[in-house]
């Protein structure tokens, strides 16, 4: 991934009336609200919750999970028909999979702006932000935390039809969990607008194929 300008135009207007004060949980909301994405502010807020339970139970850091979880959409400021616009003008590596189903990349355009415009240095942070939507192979705990934690905090006003088995997974193993939703999706990979290589990979290593 090429890293851009500090003074990128496309950065430079996300910046126009945000200063940070370096507070994750304060500046996320601000920055959300200010571009009119309440609704991703309180479901990063409920993904970070859950992240931090989840890495205090399976032995992750924790405040590096609840870290990731806030970040994790802060690229919900750009609607889905500009993600690939947005991603070829900052340099951001974009797989065919991802150029026919845009709302993929946008785990790759929050790393941009965790890195940019909130100043996060945390490799670990900035992995489990870059895959908590497809996850990948070799992921680490912290990387599994933040995907599970996405999927627990399901923001549709009805329950995710994963949620019972996930949960009693997680009973199991944080591994188990990742299982119970790859599996899901590999059963409807024919289903779906695309597979992404990185969740073939990941359900390749923990077995789910």
């Amino acid at each position: 991934m090429t890293v851009p300008e500090p003074y990128h135009p496309t950065l430079k207007a996300l910046r126009t009336g945000f200063s940070p004060r370096g507070w994750i949980n304060e500046d996320v909301p601000t920055f959300l609200g200010i571009n009119d994405c309440k609704r991703a502010a309180a479901h990063c807020a409920n993904v970070a919750r859950a992240a931090y339970q989840l890495a205090e139970r399976f032995g992750a850091d924790p405040l590096a999970a609840e870290a990731g979880g806030w970040l994790h959409d802060v690229s919900a400021v750009w609607p889905n028909d500009q993600r690939l616009a947005a991603a070829d003008a900052l340099g951001v590596e974009v797989l065919p999979e991802e150029r026919t189903a845009p709302f993929i990349v946008h785990q790759k355009l929050s790393v941009v702006l965790a890195r940019e415009i909130f100043d996060v240095r945390d490799a670990k942070v900035l992995s489990a932000v870059g895959c908590h939507t497809t996850l990948k192979a070799g992921a680490s705990p912290l990387d599994k935390v933040v995907f599970i934690a996405d999927k627990l905090a399901w923001d549709e006003p009805f329950d995710a039809p994963w949620h019972p088995e996930l949960r009693m997974a997680l009973e199991t193993s944080l591994d188990e969990g990742c299982r119970v939703y790859l599996r899901y999706l590999w059963e409807l990979r024919d289903k779906l607008a695309v597979f992404h290589p990185w969740t073939e990979e990941a359900c390749r290593e923990l077995g789910v194929m």
